[in-house]
């Protein structure tokens, strides 16, 4: 039996068809899948839905698998997969709405799929966004550990890395996000100064 509590046998007779090895194989993996889809999706998405689209995903594709040991792995990818289409059409709609009273191009610097509501404050929005832009490798296990409050062990297992590895992606990962806001803040203060220096040109 795995980390994730099913045996590999389980994993073959799903991917062979069979109904109630496929129901038992998703009961076992709903609540990891879960996880993965909070980890990615927009903060409005319902988390129901698309643990719906996953499953119907599973029941559709599963046959694709080649052998057990790389069903954890594929299972990842159509749930992250899920979470970035919603992001997609989240993005599609607002932007259709903004269009819709000549309001689109505002909207256009926000990143694919990126979460304006995700977070209460200016300051936290800031943040929310840079480590949106940080690479995949930092990202995931950054937001899984800050949003969600997961353990080292926790997120290794969700990410199938060991747990030194999570330890050392946070911490890189934290400095990446530091330094990134260190650069906006130092741009932002440029921009600034130079505004105030071309008001105060203008008056003389």
């Amino acid at each position: 039996m795995d980390q994730q509590g099913f045996h590999e046998s389980v994993i073959e007779a799903a991917i062979a068809g069979e109904r109630e090895a496929l129901n038992l194989l998703w009961q076992q993996t709903r609540r990891w899948v879960a996880v993965i889809l909070l980890a990615h999706k927009p903060r409005d998405a319902d988390l129901d839905d698309l643990l719906q689209v996953v499953a119907m995903q599973v029941c559709r594709k599963i046959t694709e698998v080649r052998e057990p040991k790389a069903f954890k792995s594929w299972l990842r990818t159509v749930a992250i997969n899920a979470a970035r289409e919603e992001g997609r059409k989240t993005t599609r709609r607002k932007r259709s709405m903004l269009k819709l009273v000549g309001m689109e191009k505002a909207d256009q610097r926000v990143p694919l799929g990126a979460d304006i509501a995700a977070t209460d404050s200016d300051e936290s929005k800031r943040i929310y966004h840079a480590a949106m832009s940080l690479p995949a490798g930092y990202r995931e296990p950054i937001l899984l550990r800050c949003m969600r409050s997961m353990s080292y062990h926790q997120i290794g297992e969700v990410l199938e890395l060991p747990t030194t590895t999570i330890e050392t992606r946070i911490a890189r990962g934290r400095r990446m996000l530091k330094e990134l806001l260190k650069q906006q803040e130092q741009q932002s203060t440029t921009q600034a100064n130079t505004k105030a220096v071309q008001t105060v040109g203008g008056m003389r």
